[in-house]
């Protein structure tokens, strides 16, 4: 046998997609198609001077001298597996992982951490991928297939890989380039990476996974109070367990959501689902065959949670549920379990201290603070007593332990003897909670006078905030030290916690556990009503010129901007809407119209619903623009909902308050809604000539945004008659009009329109032509309607 390569090598490791499901489907064929694989592999590898290590069923282990021959024939053999013609017309998808390392030569093979490397990486891929290592990809950098190019895909978590690797997509002519997040922990998964370790919960995790893994267990509610670190368990199990769900391991954040059509939408958003509607159309059928384990995080709060989660479970047999809350969901397959405070102490030496899953929590989050903190026969008592006064519960821990950079155990404990006369005076609250509010009320007192006034004031935002936002809600404060030093101090006592923002910039976030004592600070403080008056002003400040990007080529950070204030956006409105005057209703009537797009074009239909009717409600048929604005998104709404009676009445009435107060804006787009919506109640004669008449005041009032999607409506108008090419006239100028404003949505829509239009005349070729750079775009905005229009066509 020839000798080995040695040194530095690039180790291929490949594997079949879906080979289990190929074979049900395939049969007997199912051979021939695993044949023809192996063909066309071993050629590849044979090309590019590979030693083949191993093969088994349909996976590879192959060797190579250099990077660039071990990136040269995966490329060749996805090249060849593409334009192979498959038995039974299956389709055969090949994931491929090469890493480049110093392996040891034993036994006639190879062993060490770089081949798990290499394994784990090709692991990662899905069928048709290639991923490489940051090794492999610094070393074919200069070096690529003619026209080839990497994509970095960033930094990942490879199982029992302790280090994370940087990966990155090998992309060549022909092959695709998009694929689904990468199967690596936390990041294809959507898991969060946790800032700290999961401590005292091992004999825990093991049990719920046993549990997990039983046959017929579909659901899972890690139950208690605030505190206790339900989140952080279900995480860890989630983490555990994501080799078993090889669709994905998916995390959905709730604490903010309150109704059930909010909910459907977030898992939507998480598993990449059109988000459309009470439950998305479409949402089963994208879900419905998955293998997949979803974690709920938060339901107490969610009105409606038991009917989501029934439904899910109903409509899709494969998916495998973790919700956690302070209470159960009360449904014939759920399993609780209810997740105790950490283990306490129940000996007095250091040994038996040091076993306690509390004292554990304790000892690392305190040599977080403070680094040099060794639990000691001096200190392990009063650490033990600390974890005993406060039930054990991970939060009050943390808490307590962050002040270790500046108090002693003995200090920290003697600070807490004094507080925990509080206890007792709470006595409608269960003693955990006592505990963990009066825990949070000691780090409270930590802070000057002055930092207490701004954590109050944290309160009020939803969904962390950024330093701009926090000022603005700040500006009546007094000015004796600089924001960003508090909000600096207020994180050092664990009581919010600091993230980056979309932009880079910094993002400042509460506990909700926290958030929650915040408000009732504040409420005690009488400052709440203004704090939310700031608060819904500053909001509103932030959406409105987000709205003039609706129609810019900036409308993506728009909408990005947009998701990540939606739920102190969701905060405004509900102040704005409870107990309603008439200041505080034109601010939710400016929301609304700053909003409206955003909920229209990327899946808030349902909730956008509800609140334009709230807040129209409110208003009590003023005549004012906001009303007009609100009466037309509502109507555009109800049209999109198939409710094109009810639309009508609202488009009217827009229509009419827009005349008599000289709107142009809002009457060409309520004159829009009435002329789509006649068009649905097939009376053509009255859409036509409503259409018609909005376009003429658009063109007249110079007002492009408007015309854009008027052109297109009537280019359907005429469509749905069979006149296509007046059809594509009006297409073909909505396109115009889209592109001079750099209105990505509209200028997609409107070519899926001219798809649809050169299809129904024949000129099929034309069509396929622009059908992937339509579908590319569809996909890259994430608007669900303009991708189910691209799916549809």
């Amino acid at each position: 046998m020839a000798a080995l390569p040695s040194g530095t090598v690039s180790m291929l490791f490949s594997d079949m997609e879906g080979s289990t499901s190929l074979l049900s489907r395939l049969g007997d064929a199912y051979v021939q198609a695993l044949d023809g694989q192996r063909q066309i592999l071993r050629a590849s590898w044979a090309r590019c001077g590979g030693v083949e290590m191993g093969t088994e069923g349909d996976s590879f282990f192959v060797v190579f001298d250099t990077a660039e021959a071990a990136v040269n024939a995966a490329a060749t053999a996805q090249a060849s597996l593409l334009g192979f013609e498959w038995p039974a017309g299956a389709q055969i998808r090949v994931r491929m992982g090469i890493h480049s390392g110093n392996p040891l030569v034993h036994d006639g093979g190879y062993v060490g951490m770089d081949v798990h490397r290499a394994a784990r990486i090709a692991g990662s891929a899905h069928g048709g991928q290639v991923v490489l290592s940051s090794a492999t990809a610094g070393l074919v950098t200069e070096h690529l297939p003619a026209g080839a190019w990497l994509v970095d895909l960033g930094s990942h978590q490879l199982k029992d890989i302790a280090s994370t690797e940087r990966l990155f997509q090998l992309c060549a002519p022909g092959l695709p380039t998009e694929f689904p997040p990468l199967k690596t922990l936390g990041a294809a998964s959507s898991l969060p990476v946790p800032a700290t370790s999961l401590v005292g919960r091992d004999g825990e995790l093991a049990e719920l996974r046993s549990l997990l893994c039983s046959a017929g267990v579909r659901l899972v509610t890690l139950t208690g109070p605030g505190g206790t670190g339900k989140t952080r368990l279900a995480v860890g199990l989630a983490k555990q367990l994501v080799d078993a769900y090889p669709d994905g391991v998916y995390f959905v954040p709730l604490a903010t959501i309150t109704g059930a059509h909010s909910m459907w939408t977030s898992i939507a958003e998480v598993l990449d689902a059109p988000p459309e509607g009470r439950i998305p159309p479409g949402f089963f059928d994208h879900v419905g065959h998955r293998s997949a384990l979803i974690v709920l995080d938060n339901l107490e709060q969610i009105a409606g949670a038991d009917s989501v989660v029934a439904d899910l479970l109903a409509a899709a047999p494969q998916v495998v549920l973790i919700t956690t809350s302070r209470r159960p969901l009360h449904l014939t397959a759920e399993h609780e379990h209810s997740v105790p405070p950490l283990e306490l102490p129940d000996e007095h030496t250091l040994e038996g201290i040091e076993r306690s899953g509390a004292v554990q929590l304790f000892v690392e989050r305190a040599q977080k603070a403070k680094a040099s903190f060794r639990l000691t026969s001096d200190n392990a008592a009063d650490v033990a007593a600390i974890c005993v006064r406060l039930d054990g519960l991970p939060l009050a821990i943390e808490l307590t332990a962050a002040r270790s950079k500046l108090l002693s155990p003995r200090a920290a404990l003697a600070r807490l003897d004094q507080s925990l006369d509080l206890r007792s005076r709470d006595v409608d609250r269960p003693d955990r909670q006592r505990t963990l509010r009066q825990t949070i009320s000691w780090s409270y007192d930590l802070l000057t006078t002055e930092q207490q006034a701004f954590f109050r004031r944290l309160g009020v935002f939803a969904g962390g905030a950024d330093l701009d936002s926090i000022g603005a809600v700040m500006v009546d404060l007094p000015e004796a030290a600089d924001p960003l030093d508090i909000v600096t101090d207020i994180i050092d006592v664990s009581l919010a916690v600091v993230s980056e923002g979309i932009d880079g910039e910094p993002r400042v976030h509460m506990l909700e556990t926290v958030r929650a004592f915040a408000l009732d600070a504040l409420d005690a403080a009488g400052e709440l009503p203004e704090s939310r008056r700031l608060h819904a002003e500053q909001y509103l400040a932030v959406a409105r010129p987000l709205q003039r990007l609706a129609n810019s080529p900036r409308q993506t950070a728009a909408r990005q901007r947009l998701e990540t204030e939606h739920d102190n956006l969701r905060e405004a409105l509900r102040w704005a809407l409870g107990a309603p005057s008439e200041a505080k209703v034109s601010i939710a009537l400016q929301i609304c119209d700053a909003l409206g797009w955003f909920w229209i074009r990327h899946g808030y239909l349902a909730e956008g619903r509800e609140w334009l009717e709230r807040t129209v409600e409110a208003a009590g048929g003023q005549r004012s623009t906001g009303n007009a604005a609100c009466l037309h998104l509502l109507s555009f709404v109800l049209h999109l909902q198939g409710e094109n009676e009810a639309a009508l009445r609202c488009a009217r009435e827009s229509a009419s308050i827009s005349r008599s107060s000289d709107d142009s804006n809002n009457l060409v787009k309520a004159l829009n809604v009435l002329g789509v919506a006649y068009a649905e109640l097939d009376q053509q004669v009255s859409a036509r000539h409503t259409l018609q008449d909005a376009v003429d005041l658009a063109r007249a009032t110079d007002n492009a945004a408007c015309l854009m999607p008027l052109l297109g409506d009537l280019g359907v108008l005429e469509a749905k008659e069979g006149h296509f090419e007046e059809a594509l006239k009006w297409f073909h100028e909505a396109a115009r009009v889209a592109e001079e404003l750099g209105d990505e949505a509209i200028l997609t829509q409107a070519r899926n329109s001219i798809v649809e239009a050169l299809v129904a005349t024949g000129r099929t070729h034309e069509a396929l032509s622009m059908m992937p750079e339509v579908a590319t775009a569809a996909l890259r905005l994430r608007d669900p309607r303009i991708i189910i229009y691209c799916l549809e066509t």
